[in-house]
């Protein structure tokens, strides 16, 4: 008798897409098999897909800011966004200031994060590589982090190449993996400075300061020192093939780097910030957007292998209110406006919509794009990731011929817009499944605060 069992679905076990039935006991897969006779609920799968529950590896929660206060997006609500949307774990950012430690942070992070609902792990920030905070690498790992989050731009972020050169060598020591955002300060800088000078201060201008070479240069030169420490690394949030293009050949050389995207540079363009007024604001994010025609050279990125993990980058910054994008003013300059977009609910949707209903990937790729691939570099695997038997039960049934037009309130987030608002996609989450319980059905998310569990990696 199991707890439950997920009954005439069409699953994705691993590379094979098959008809079973899975058997959850215990919060874990227990059975997979062609019937299963009994168990105390059953849940009726046909016509659906079964996918493996959602790996979002690249989001910001509840962080606290430099200046005091944190994000608007609690761990109670990216929870119930994730759910909405068919996403089950989610690994976050633990912020480093200036002059700061790890662990007061990390302890508060992870006391932050027990509130949700959804199984988290965090990325550990360095944004200040001094000896008294390195020297406490050890105890993070004894905790369960198992990365490093580098930022080759911002100025409360931004580290230079002995800096970076620092990270990378500390995590080669503890046998950490580095997660690298990739921009030349300077030269964004620069062109920061022209520009407002200049008198160019609206939102489009954002994607002026930062074009393509900026991420380019940066991503060459992270992975070269990489390749010097001979430490793995991966590129989150690449834009377009170009910068891809630096990822490839370094792959061809047999450098230990991976490479990320985000739907935001599958579906949004630079031109989207040229909204009227303000509302361009709301597409703002590093790396910008780029031309629509960037669009096909990413889905080629992602069918070559070269980019093997989409995630949500997800930042949300409300349009409204002091926390938000016109916190400094509707008419501050691009360079004073909150970077980042909201995207949880919205990640699984639009690659599948753009992806497997259009023809550019096959469920198969979708599965590892989105759960597989993400849990096996955040250490995860199998555990987390995969339709197996012993693995969690994280599952998502998947409604692939329903049409659904993207709202806000769809997306269940804290943020008051989605830049994704109006697009229709084909295909939609019916059901989310955390540790063997109905988390989500129909949009209605009833997991308990609280029920969500540390993952250490």
């Amino acid at each position: 008798m199991h707890d439950l069992a997920i009954r005439g679905g069409t699953a994705v076990l691993g590379g094979v897409v098959v008809r079973c039935d899975i058997g959850i006991t215990g919060g874990r897969i227990a059975t997979i098999a062609e019937r299963i006779a009994e168990a105390a609920r059953v849940v009726d799968a046909d016509g659906l897909l079964v996918l493996p529950g959602g790996v979002d590896s690249h989001c910001h929660v509840e962080e606290p800011f430099p200046e005091g206060g944190f994000q608007e997006e609690s761990w109670e609500s990216a929870s119930r966004s994730a759910f909405a949307g068919g996403t089950t774990t989610l690994v976050a950012h633990t912020p480093q200031f200036k002059g700061g430690m790890l662990m007061e942070q990390h302890r508060a992070a992870r006391a932050r994060a027990a509130r949700g609902m959804i199984d988290h792990g965090f990325h550990q920030i360095i944004a200040d590589p001094s000896g008294a905070a390195m020297a406490e690498i050890p105890a993070l790992v004894a905790d369960g982090v198992g990365s490093l989050k580098a930022f080759l731009t911002y100025d409360a972020l931004h580290l230079d190449d002995a800096g970076f050169l620092q990270v990378l060598q500390a995590a080669r020591r503890h046998g950490l993996m580095v997660h690298v955002h990739c921009e030349n300060y300077d030269a964004i800088n620069l062109a920061t400075r022209a520009l407002l000078a200049a008198g160019h201060v609206a939102p489009k201008y954002h994607a002026v300061s930062r074009p393509p070479v900026v991420e380019r240069e940066a991503t060459h030169r992270a992975i070269a020192l990489a390749e010097l420490v001979g430490q793995p690394i991966q590129v989150f949030h690449v834009s377009c093939a170009e910068v891809a293009e630096e990822i490839a050949r370094a792959q061809a050389r047999g450098v230990p780097v991976k490479g990320e995207t985000c739907p935001q540079y599958l579906v949004l363009t630079a031109e989207d910030m040229d909204r009227p007024g303000f509302e361009g604001a709301k597409f703002m994010c590093s790396p910008a957007p780029r031309a629509a025609a960037d669009h096909e050279g990413v889905w080629s990125m992602i069918r070559r292998g070269v980019l093997d993990v989409v995630t949500s980058d997800h930042c949300g910054f409300s349009f409204e209110g002091t926390r938000g994008k016109g916190k400094n003013g509707r008419d501050a300059g691009f360079d004073a406006i909150p970077n980042g977009i909201p995207g949880l609910a919205a990640r699984l949707p639009l690659l599948f919509s753009e992806g497997v209903s259009k023809g550019r990937i096959d469920l198969v790729a979708f599965a590892k794009l989105v759960a597989e691939n993400p849990a096996r570099i955040a250490r995860l695997y199998p555990r987390k990731g995969v339709i197996a038997v012993g693995s969690d039960a994280d599952l998502v049934l998947w409604d692939a011929g329903r049409r659904v037009t993207i709202t806000n309130d769809l997306m269940q987030h804290a943020i008051d817009y989605t830049p994704y608002e109006g697009m229709e996609v084909t295909g939609w989450p019916a059901m989310t499944i955390r540790r063997g319980e109905v988390v989500m059905q129909d949009g209605v998310v009833t997991a308990e605060p609280g029920s969500g569990e540390w993952l250490p990696r």
